[in-house]
């Protein structure tokens, strides 16, 4: 399948999408204390993300090692594709009392939200990969955002030897290591607050020595 933004001119573009990529003209060194890091996690109706969608995302962004809990994201997406049998994990029936929105108007919304800031979240390939694959269902290009994964960034923090280092490490056992309690567990919400504090008390531990940076943490 060949997408249409590949030959689109940015004015082809919905304004939010605009507003989105211009951003991103913006050289966003700040130091690390005055970076705002924003915490995602998604529920999706499963693994494959040609095949499957995102039910809800949800987000919190943390600035100078502190969570703004006021500062948070959440949305719910109406439900073209249910699968019953995943409800039992995520909890979230194709009706309900919950507001949902569509495809297009989450995109608005979360764009909007996150604008230029550094994306975080635990295995992010899989959160991103799910949301660049909506965002080509409507013929836009994928988030241009950097982005940081919790599982990668502990391994860093505690210098793992190689044999640990492939270890798969769950959002589950990062909370048990580091002492995290689990609320809302596989809520979008909950588990963006749960990743949240798990990334608060790594940037910790690998700024032991106070001298931390945006690209240091970037390469990591």
């Amino acid at each position: 399948m060949v997408f249409n933004f590949l030959n689109k001119k940015n004015e082809d573009f919905p304004e939010f999408w605009k507003a989105y990529l211009d951003a991103f003209n913006e050289k966003n060194k700040l130091p690390l204390q005055n970076t705002r890091f924003i915490v995602l996690d998604t529920e999706t109706t499963g693994f494959e993300k040609k095949k499957d969608r995102i039910l809800s995302i949800g987000a919190v962004s943390l600035t100078n090692n502190k969570i703004n809990v006021s500062d948070n994201f959440e949305v719910y997406l109406e439900q073209d594709i249910f699968k019953p049998e995943t409800v039992k994990i995520h909890g979230l029936m194709k009706a309900g009392k919950l507001e949902k929105t569509t495809e297009i108007e989450a995109i608005e919304q979360f764009t909007d939200y996150i604008k230029n800031d550094i994306l975080v979240a635990h295995h992010a390939g899989f959160d991103i990969g799910f949301i660049n694959e909506m965002l080509l269902r409507h013929n836009l290009g994928k988030l241009k955002n950097k982005v940081l994964d919790t599982g990668t960034l502990y391994k860093s923090s505690k210098h793992l030897v190689y044999q640990d280092n492939l270890k798969h490490y769950s959002l589950d056992d990062l909370c048990e290591e580091l002492k995290v309690q689990k609320v809302d567990r596989h809520t979008a919400s909950g588990d963006a607050l749960i990743t949240a504090i798990v990334f608060q008390k790594i940037v910790s531990r690998l700024n032991k020595k106070n001298d931390l940076t945006v690209k240091k943490l970037l390469k990591l």
